[in-house]
């Protein structure tokens, strides 16, 4: 069995004209919801064993964030440049390549590619807005499986 939980980027600041896209920071509303959004998973034990997050500021803040609200230490996030405006295919080749030891991990990434994965995954969720969560649940033993199997279950949640 493995749990793997995708997140949109928590709500960024486009305040700064100039700033490069790769260097926006979260704004208030998003400073708030990650640790919220964390908070809630880890009420439900959903804690991951690992963290991937694009090396976006504002991803990778946003799992800073969220590992937080999950008790967890800054240790338990990784990076992932290739997470940075990705495909679904490409999110696909980053957890097919994890250790599969992992029972559980989380993928933090940016829209289009992560809307379009979690619609490829299940069918049915087709947008992700800023910092929502995607649980789903795999009977597969190693994570390359994910891309021939369905999910066995799943659960949505947003900050609103």
């Amino acid at each position: 069995m493995k749990t793997l939980t995708l997140v949109r980027h928590a709500k960024s600041d486009w305040g700064q004209p100039g700033l490069a896209d790769h260097d926006r920071p979260l704004n208030d509303r998003g400073l708030r919801d990650a640790p919220e959004m964390g908070r809630r998973l880890r009420e439900r034990g959903e804690v991951p064993d690992l963290i991937v997050s694009s090396t976006a500021l504002r991803a990778r803040t946003t799992a800073g964030l969220i590992a937080e609200g999950l008790g967890l230490d800054a240790a338990s996030v990784t990076l992932d440049e290739r997470l940075y405006g990705s495909s679904p295919q490409t999110i696909l080749r980053v957890i097919g390549e994890l250790d599969g030891e992992l029972g559980r991990v989380m993928v933090v990434a940016h829209n289009p590619g992560i809307s379009d994965f979690a619609f490829d995954l299940t069918e049915s969720v087709g947008e992700m807005p800023t910092c929502a969560v995607l649980g789903l649940d795999f009977d597969i033993d190693e994570w390359a499986e994910i891309e021939f199997e369905p999910p066995i279950a799943t659960r949505f949640d947003t900050p609103r």
